[in-house]
């Protein structure tokens, strides 16, 4: 689960590290009352922040041709004024595609003198079944652009989790970023705060970039999380009912939204073979050899190991609300999961559906004949796979016809 920029600062913020004073907003006089506030703090400039759960905000675009989700501005009217562009509107994003994101909130924050950026992340390690804190001097860039061009520049720190971070390695750290003196220490703290952010919220990611060494109004240079990003662990979130309330299901696609009240992991793509596997391995591996046929995969559908027959029903409803959808590849390996089990949710899901589409079906595993027994007895008009890449080559010759 994503979180927004705001949300994710609060948690942080929390746990000891500095961000930036601002208010969260939802219409142009709001974000002219809070840009007083800031000005009249100190800060000579203020930002104003689209808050969608994309990346690239400053180099959008909105439809109606406003360029930047993210503007600089000196005075309280013209904040009025970027926040009638910005609220309501569509923005487009590398990272949104080209349907983007709706802006319902700005973030207005004070803007400081910048002197150094920083990028910093925790995040885990499955190389090595470990969190790793992952720092660069080059911030404000994309951390694989600089991981390509420069690896030199990427310094990781390894931690056992039976210790958590140690303060020795957050120096280190802060150390190798060129830090030094009276910065050294705060640095280090810093670092504690994010991990400690990253370990309470069953995070899978806590990334700031960038982190920068700033000039506050007071005079103070002070490192302060300019942007965070936050990405929490699905499978963690039944104990966190303070995390699960941030979520906003307006960023979130409704056919996504509809899976996950049955538990079904789906994710939309922009081809016309839907498929429906139990794993998430098996899913990868069975949208790969569509493509390997010439098809193209409409979306990720796991039912998971143990699915239900109403949740083979519902996946089926989901997968015909897409349009685009020309066949349908049901690819089924029965470890766990009982192949008649998945074999009665298709006749089902076939009949209250009214299925009008070609239909293909893999079986194989745990009572596979009874499986194929009762899709030869229900009289269905589909056809089955021998294999897996037979089954393949069928689908995408149906989605061609």
């Amino acid at each position: 689960m994503n979180i927004h920029e705001y949300q994710a600062k609060q948690l942080l913020a929390q746990r000891g590290v500095a961000v930036l004073p601002g208010s969260v907003v939802s219409s142009p006089e709001e974000a002219r009352a809070a840009a007083q506030r800031i000005l009249a703090g100190g800060f000579r400039r203020v930002v104003v922040k689209s808050q969608i759960h994309a990346g690239g905000r400053g180099k959008g675009t909105f439809r109606r041709g406003f360029q930047g989700g993210v503007k600089v501005s000196q005075s309280p009217q013209e904040v009025y004024r970027l926040a009638e562009s910005m609220l309501g509107q569509v923005l487009v994003t590398p990272q949104t595609g080209p349907d983007g994101r709706v802006v319902r909130r700005l973030l207005i924050e004070g803007a400081p003198v910048i002197r150094q950026e920083y990028y910093l992340a925790v995040l885990l390690d499955r190389s090595s079944s470990r969190p790793v804190v992952i720092a660069s001097t080059a911030g404000g860039m994309n951390i694989e652009e600089v991981a390509a061009a420069t690896p030199e520049k990427i310094i990781r720190e390894s931690i056992d989790p039976a210790w958590g971070l140690m303060p020795y390695q957050s120096r280190k750290q802060a150390i190798a970023l060129g830090l030094t003196g009276d910065l050294v220490n705060p640095a280090a703290r810093l670092f504690q705060g994010v991990y400690q952010t990253w370990c309470d919220c069953d995070a899978s990611l806590v990334e700031i970039n960038p982190l920068a060494l700033v000039d506050l109004p007071d005079g103070q240079r002070t490192l302060v999380a300019i942007d965070a990003k936050i990405a929490l662990d699905d499978s963690g979130l039944f104990r966190h009912p303070d995390l699960q309330a941030m979520r906003d299901l307006a960023e979130e696609a409704p056919l996504e939204i509809e899976a996950s009240d049955y538990h079904l992991n789906y994710i939309k793509l922009d081809g016309n073979i839907a498929c429906l596997v139990n794993g998430a391995g098996l899913a990868m591996a069975t949208m790969d050899i569509i493509e390997h046929f010439g098809g193209r995969p409409a979306n990720f559908l796991d039912v998971g190991g143990g699915a239900t027959t109403e949740q083979v029903t519902a996946a089926f409803k989901i997968i015909l609300q897409d349009p685009n959808v020309k066949t349908i590849f049901v690819n089924i390996f029965g470890g766990i999961m009982d192949c008649d089990v998945i074999a009665q949710g298709i006749v089902a899901a076939v009949k209250e559906t009214d299925l009008k589409l070609p239909l293909v079906v893999r079986l194989e595993g745990n009572n596979v004949e009874a499986g194929k027994r009762t899709l030869a007895e229900s009289r269905l008009p589909l056809l089955s796979g021998d294999s897996m890449a037979d089954a393949a080559r069928k689908v995408v010759q149906a989605a061609k016809n």
